[in-house]
């Protein structure tokens, strides 16, 4: 069968040529009636895109690659699910990658991306040093950040007021009457971890009497869904173990699997929530809301942080000299009964 050409499509259309590769090739910027009248032309004609040729013209696949620390965490999962969908909406495919927070694994995929010349990139970086994506630059792949940021104006981006979540929540136990209160986070080599706790602190600006206890782990506990449940549990462990004065009253849990971690070993301790601990997370997940107590939580819009970075890259794909974009979506505070008041 022979295969349709854009010719073709233009008179069966009544438009250009010029307008029927700008419609097929995604652009954005051909009028909506335009557009309808191409694609519908294309339907009915039975014409099929010749992928090969279409990166030969461009110098990019039908494809883009998502880098993200782990898949299995539920957050990227829910990323990931949310970037794929527009993508199909739009004709490409995702090329998903797990750098598992070591740069090395980033730079690996950062390679293949650009060999296999994909149409653009979202990456939750490893690290906020610009360097680490300097190739991205170098070979003009449109790129955009999620979740994380690198320093300097490079690329657009599409983060979480991190500060403002851990924040509210901190406020939250504070006004519950607790004055000692532990955080329980990640590396604070992650943009997200820096500046969660970096929102606990500013909660307890201007108050008298109150104190933190920062619970940090190391980069390496950051690597898997294990070892970051591993990591509530250790550190819980050792909140217990102090002696009554010294030991805090309420837990700030960094992340979802963090806050996993730290149930578990509540309840393996028989420790009750909120009478003898009292206890918010930042992320939410399906059974917090389930447990009992249920679990407060700053909840991050997952699904429109992936969407949103999707939309923007590829606006950038369309437009490659459009102005930066940084989006910051806002937490939202869900109040439930893990707080209690200060026995």
């Amino acid at each position: 069968m022979a295969r349709i050409t854009y010719q073709e499509i233009a008179r069966h259309a009544g438009v250009s040529t010029a307008t029927v590769s700008r419609v097929l090739a995604g652009r954005d910027f051909v009028r909506a009636e335009l557009g309808e009248r191409v694609r519908a032309s294309a339907a009915e004609l039975g014409y099929r895109p010749n992928k090969a040729a279409r990166a030969l013209r461009t110098q990019r696949a039908d494809a883009v690659g998502l880098l993200i620390s782990d898949v299995e965490n539920p957050f990227f999962a829910s990323v990931a699910r949310a970037v794929e969908a527009v993508a199909a909406d739009r004709g490409y495919a995702v090329l998903l990658c797990n750098t598992a927070e070591r740069l090395e694994q980033e730079d690996l995929y950062l390679d293949l991306m650009i060999a296999e010349s994909v149409a653009g990139v979202i990456i939750a970086p490893s690290t906020e040093d610009p360097a680490s994506l300097k190739k991205l630059v170098d070979t003009s792949t449109p790129t955009v950040t999620v979740d994380r940021r690198v320093s300097g104006d490079l690329f657009d981006s599409v983060s979480i007021d991190h500060r403002a979540g851990a924040r509210a929540l901190v406020d939250h136990l504070l006004d519950h009457g607790h004055r000692h209160i532990a955080a329980v986070v990640g590396t604070t080599t992650a943009t997200p971890t820096r500046e969660r706790l970096a929102g606990c602190r500013e909660a307890l600006e201007g108050r008298s009497g109150v104190r933190l206890t920062v619970c940090e782990g190391k980069p390496q506990d950051a690597i898997g869904v294990a070892r970051t449940l591993d990591l509530g549990r250790r550190v819980v462990a050792e909140l217990l173990d102090m002696d009554g004065d010294e030991r805090p009253t309420a837990l700030f849990c960094g992340n979802n699997l963090l806050t996993e971690g730290v149930v578990r070993a509540l309840r393996e301790r028989d420790v009750r929530v909120p009478q003898d601990m009292a206890l918010v997370g930042f992320d939410d997940l399906p059974l917090f809301d389930l447990l009992e107590p249920p679990l407060t939580v700053a909840a991050q819009p997952i699904e429109q942080i992936g969407r949103t970075a999707a939309d923007l890259l590829f606006a950038r794909i369309a437009e490659p000299g459009r102005a930066l974009s940084r989006i910051l979506a806002e937490p939202r505070l869900r109040i439930r009964r893990s707080c209690g008041s200060h026995p």
